[in-house]
């Protein structure tokens, strides 16, 4: 799908400068603390309150995931492109993560709230990853909720779409937050699993 000039100018950034946070370092039995990762120079920019329901029916905001390290994940269920690619990604980090993936909560947040209902939502979450997590909501909890996260999404109709039908051209970044919901890191689109459980653990610990 394509990308609008302002996610262009972003993901060329990060494809010159995003990098692993530094490893943290031991210093034996000198008693010294490992160095926490360095914070992100995007820190602030992405991320904040939302009001979404998740597959399951039941009213979720930010608050609910408190306490455990959000992996957010935008895109819906009838993509073809991205999505695709991505979601496997994240199940297959989580696994890599072994036990500490219980301090994950990994969220697809749908762009395309019109068709992806709960209970649509469910069946596709499902067959992903069992502890992925589908939220959406009206119209106007999915455009705040985009907007605080900066993900561009616009609805297309191609040619070869019936009368009703549409698709959604949206970002294809995760973005990781901490225990508190505060931004931490994005891991761009196409990051290998290897990667993402590595970026993943130094922030877990």
């Amino acid at each position: 799908m394509r990308a609008s000039p302002t996610r262009r100018a972003l993901l060329a950034g990060l494809a010159t400068g995003w990098s692993l946070p530094a490893p943290a370092q031991h210093h034996g039995h000198s008693g010294h603390a490992a160095p926490s990762p360095r914070p992100d120079p995007l820190a602030g920019r992405f991320g904040g309150p939302f009001a979404l329901v998740d597959h399951s029916g039941r009213a979720v905001s930010e608050g609910d995931f408190r306490g455990r390290f959000m992996l957010v994940y935008f895109g819906f269920t009838r993509c073809t492109d991205t999505c695709p690619i991505d979601l496997p990604t994240i199940a297959q980090a989580l696994d890599g993560l072994g036990p500490l993936a219980e301090r994950v909560a990994p969220l697809f947040v749908t762009v395309d709230p019109a068709h992806d209902t709960p209970a649509v939502l469910a069946a596709y979450v499902g067959a992903v990853h069992p502890r992925l997590i589908g939220l959406t909501g009206s119209e106007a909890q999915i455009a705040a909720v985009a907007r605080a996260y900066k993900v561009h999404r616009r609805k297309l109709t191609l040619p070869h779409h019936a009368p009703g039908e549409h698709s959604v051209d949206h970002g294809s970044l995760t973005y990781l937050m901490d225990r508190e919901g505060r931004f931490l890191t994005l891991v761009p689109h196409r990051t290998s699993a290897d990667r993402m459980v590595a970026v993943l653990r130094n922030y877990l610990g």
